[in-house]
């Protein structure tokens, strides 16, 4: 059976709700879906009263709806590129650092040997809790509000990983490229923004002496460029291969 939570929990709790940005409905869950085996173990709970169970859910949600938001930010991104940066995403050193900047490890119910082992503060800990609490939200009040708390998260890791991912290698590349063949850089030109302030989309579109060379739809600037270099790259590669092609015959 579950503890009760006590008055000063709930307040503890409700500290918590307000940093992570949802209220819970069931409050029991989010209780649950902090309280490490550890202190469950102790004080002779349940296997259902500890967060791994929680945890096993809060990954497959947080997988699918990282998964659906990739591709709705980078439209143009092929499946291996998809999957390269869902794994600079869900992983436990960007989990964790989401759960350091909720001060997630402050509310964790652990047992006495945790606790001394600075448990608070352990990577795997808190990238497993914060899935758990994942886990408890969709259970809580479903999908939706699932969708939105994570989205909120997510799309601040992507302009993270945008900045310091893979996508920096297309521009990176182009520019290298462009200066070898053509001399010069590419420029990059925003020709459209539309939706509301909170979902907008750009088009940027790239040239190198005048001549458009890629076209990038993406939902920052950032992300609109690196698309825009990854088409450039692949038209400078056709007519490489094209000319290359040419030679030979």
């Amino acid at each position: 059976m579950p503890e009760k939570i006590s008055r000063e929990e709930k307040k503890q709790l409700k500290a918590f709700e307000k940093k992570l940005g949802y209220r819970f409905s069931k409050k029991a869950l989010l209780k649950n879906s902090l309280t490490h085996k550890s202190y469950a173990n102790e004080r002779r709970l349940d296997a259902s009263d500890h967060n791994e169970r929680l945890e096993y859910l809060g990954d497959a949600v947080l997988e699918l709806i990282v998964s659906h938001l990739l591709m709705e930010n980078y439209p143009q991104a092929a499946e291996g590129e998809l999957s390269k940066l869902r794994a600079s995403i869900v992983n436990e050193k960007t989990l964790a650092g989401v759960a350091v900047a909720h001060d997630l490890g402050e509310y964790l119910y652990l047992g006495k040997g945790e606790e001394m082992g600075s448990g608070r503060e352990k990577p795997s800990l808190l990238a497993n809790a914060l899935e758990a609490v994942l886990g408890a939200i969709y259970l809580d009040r479903g999908f939706k509000k699932a969708f939105k708390v994570i989205k909120r998260i997510a799309l601040e890791l992507f302009e993270q990983v945008g900045q310091e991912g893979f996508y920096k290698d297309y521009k990176t590349q182009l520019q290298e490229r462009a200066q070898v063949l053509f001399k010069t850089v590419p420029k990059y030109k925003l020709v459209k923004e539309s939706g509301p302030d909170h979902d907008k989309t750009f088009e940027i579109n790239l040239t190198i002496r005048g001549e458009l060379m890629g076209v990038g739809v993406g939902k920052s600037k950032k992300n609109a460029e690196q698309a825009a270099a990854k088409e450039a790259l692949a038209r400078i590669e056709k007519q490489a291969a094209a000319g290359a092609a040419l030679a030979s015959s």
